[in-house]
């Protein structure tokens, strides 16, 4: 395990006693990691993950009186989850809520370390990103843009992430989704470059508008977006994660 600063308070929540017995175990051997409770009454658990200072979920999906998904819907994303289960099924659907990781029963030791890992990583990531501070307020920045035969003025503070499609770029914003004949180059040209980042060939992002960091994409506005391994060492830098 890598050394992290944040310590990462958990949850278990499981109707089968074995099953949290197991997790705790894991969780006490795990460096990093503290125990806050374990259940197995889904509701409870609810009240403790947005009451308490919860990091992390380790869930299961099948419950009486609340299913996972339904315990995930409820939570609105307010910490992190791991998914603990039996059944392969609810995967897909499960990280349409932005699941950490999805942990297959039984579950070895070395398999939870992983998604522990992955955890670590991004509860690192969302401590380190903080708004960039300039001289002059950010929602006074702007710039014109070519589309049609119009130039359209857009705040830097509204644009989430620029799309380079063939001969088009599409600058995915707030309101809106716009297409510019103008190259990604000129674009970025035009952009500060402390606060948006080339990252892709076919992509350019807001820094702070990144969500998460994982598995070599970021992750915006819910979107995935690929992190090519020529600008992963210079994101990382210019997140001050690099060790």
């Amino acid at each position: 395990m890598n050394n992290y600063e944040k310590e990462i308070n958990c949850i278990v929540v499981d109707d089968e006693p074995l099953a949290i017995a197991l997790l705790s175990d894991y969780i006490h051997k795990t460096p990093g990691l503290t125990l806050m409770a374990s259940t197995s009454d889904p509701m409870n658990a609810l009240k403790l993950a947005k009451n308490d200072n919860v990091d992390l979920v380790f869930l299961d999906m099948q419950m009486p009186e609340l299913t996972g998904l339904q315990f995930m819907k409820i939570l609105q994303k307010k910490c992190m989850v791991i998914i603990t289960t039996a059944y392969s099924e609810y995967a897909l659907e499960s990280y349409d809520h932005h699941v950490v990781d999805y942990l297959l029963k039984p579950i070895t030791f070395d398999r939870f370390l992983v998604a522990v890992e992955k955890a670590q990583e991004r509860a690192t990531v969302a401590t380190s990103i903080v708004p960039v501070q300039t001289s002059t307020p950010l929602q006074n920045q702007f710039i014109f843009v070519k589309t049609d035969y119009r130039l359209v003025k857009i705040s830097l503070d509204h644009i989430y992430y620029l799309e380079g499609a063939r001969d088009y770029v599409i600058i995915h914003t707030i309101n809106e989704q716009i297409l510019t004949l103008q190259s990604m180059k000129s674009l970025e040209d035009e952009l500060p470059s402390d606060q948006f980042m080339r990252i892709h060939k076919s992509y350019v992002i807001a820094l702070n508008k990144i969500s998460f960091i994982e598995r070599g994409r970021v992750s915006i506005n819910e979107q995935l977006i690929p992190i090519s391994d020529t600008h992963k060492d210079r994101l990382l830098e210019k997140l001050k994660l690099l060790r």
